[in-house]
């Protein structure tokens, strides 16, 4: 389970930034007065233009960066005082997969399991799991820097459920993949549905949020525009399609909201 609680984290502007965004500001806001939780055995999907603090976001959930002020708890754990004990629990993924290119897929997992303390038994056994899910038995002894993008990102996924998360965050995990990598992934992502793991996402691609989503948010210039289910946001919906709607509300002015 994610619960996080009015959320709020600026970013102190250097001269360079300042002049290059022609602003007088000294701090910028990313993210303001957040608010949502997701539960185990649903997906969640984080929603939001460009720049709109969507990944600011999911980082600091992933104790990867801290919050200006607010809470984060990770399976009832507070994860600014123990940030260490909430990384037991999540599994981070995201389109920049950050391998060494010496290493090969096989050396890169160990080490992350390692680093994770998964003994040998369960090690075998999720990296069994998780290469056959993948289709990755032809390249896992060639090194990663020879690697396609595909093949890297299956690399990031496996490094990412390797110590078997309950609470696992995608960060747009489908971006610039080709349609088999993309497919694999989608079913990576309901299967940790059915394991009943806690599952939140951000994409561009509405097809997948309308494939996947049980609950949503969606944030605009770092501020909650809407939370709730997807039954409800349809329910609610103006237009016609899902892109349209998501269109709309982003571009609505606060009052009308």
């Amino acid at each position: 389970m994610i619960k996080i609680e009015n959320l709020h984290k600026t970013f102190a502007l250097t001269k360079q930034q300042r002049k290059e965004l022609n602003t007088d500001q000294k701090i910028a806001t990313a993210v303001q007065d957040l608010s949502f939780t997701c539960q185990p055995g649903r997906i969640f999907s984080l929603l939001g233009p460009n720049g709109a603090g969507k990944t600011t976001s999911l980082r600091m959930i992933a104790t990867l960066i801290a919050p200006t002020s607010g809470q984060i708890q990770i399976n009832g754990i507070d994860a600014l005082k123990e940030p260490q004990e909430a990384r037991k629990h999540i599994g981070f993924l995201t389109g920049s997969t950050g391998l060494y290119a010496r290493l090969t897929p096989i050396e890169v997992i160990d080490y992350y399991a390692d680093l994770y303390g998964v003994d040998k038994h369960m090690r075998e056994k999720r990296k069994e799991e998780l290469f056959t899910l993948l289709n990755m038995q032809d390249f896992l002894h060639k090194r990663i820097g020879k690697l396609s993008t595909g093949m890297k990102q299956k690399v990031s996924i496996c490094r990412t459920m390797i110590h078997d998360p309950s609470v696992v965050i995608f960060d747009e995990p489908t971006s610039g993949l080709d349609v088999i990598t993309a497919e694999n992934i989608i079913k990576l992502i309901r299967s940790c549905k059915e394991q009943g793991k806690t599952v939140i996402f951000s994409s561009h691609i509405m097809s997948e949020v309308d494939l996947l989503c049980d609950d949503l948010a969606i944030i605009h210039q770092g501020q909650l525009k809407f939370n709730g289910t997807m039954s409800d946001f349809r329910t609610q919906m103006q237009t016609s399609n899902l892109t349209e709607e998501f269109i709309r509300i982003v571009q609505a002015p606060n009052s009308a909201l």
